[in-house]
């Protein structure tokens, strides 16, 4: 997989502090009860309210320790993102033709893939402040769309979330995409992977993410 087909580092820099925002889970504790309660637009107020301040704050994240973004990552941001629906999003359809083990290694190869293309552009986030949108939707709603404007240095950036509300007694809400700039995060990542799937097959694509990863992993 070519360093081509990823993301443009100008439009990287504004999904990493999208992606960074998910970080929030680590500073609120918030109860079960409370999560299930909690709108859309809350539960993203609450997780940008807090951590701006850690990531600025934590030199070791902004410096790009993997491994401590990974923690991070596994503790704090994955109990945030409906990971499956991303990654089966960004899969297309050939994520239902999968095995159970092949639907594993893409998402655990999709998750190094975000880490540490993220880690590699930590540094851009610094004095950013964040707006919430109010949602307009209805109690009911099942999904939810979250606009939110970040302000920094340079003209503001529009950022939006997607949410699903997940099922189950206090699971609450979800992000499962995001949007800068016009850009959806999980649409880009389908058009690259559908082109290695069209080529090589789900193996093809596990492979090359696989490739992708040990590459990064040793710059």
């Amino acid at each position: 997989m070519k360093s081509t087909t990823i993301l443009q580092r100008r439009t990287l820099g504004q999904f990493v502090l999208a992606s960074a925002l998910l970080l929030g889970g680590a500073l609120v504790a918030v109860s079960s009860a409370r999560a299930a309660d909690e709108s859309p637009d809350a539960l993203v107020k609450r997780i940008t309210a807090d951590v701006l301040d850690t990531i600025k704050a934590d030199t070791s994240i902004k410096a790009g320790d993997t491994r401590k973004i990974m923690a991070l990552v596994d503790s704090k941001i994955m109990p945030n993102l409906d990971f499956q629906r991303m990654t089966s999003s960004a899969v297309g359809p050939a994520w239902r033709q999968a095995t159970p083990e092949q639907q594993k290694r893409l998402q655990d190869e999709f998750k190094l893939l975000l880490v540490r293309t993220y880690a590699g552009a930590l540094d851009q986030v610094s004095d950013q402040t964040v707006t919430v949108r109010p949602y307009r939707g209805s109690p009911d709603d099942k999904e939810a769309l979250v606009r939110t404007e970040v302000r920094g240095r340079g003209d503001p950036v529009q950022l939006d979330y997607r949410l699903v509300r997940t099922p189950g007694d206090g699971s609450g809400w979800k992000v499962y995409n995001l949007n800068v700039l016009g850009v959806w995060l999980v649409d880009t990542y389908r058009t690259q992977f559908a082109e290695q799937i069209n080529s090589k097959g789900i193996d093809g694509l596990i492979a090359a993410l696989a490739a992708r990863n040990k590459t990064d992993a040793k710059s």
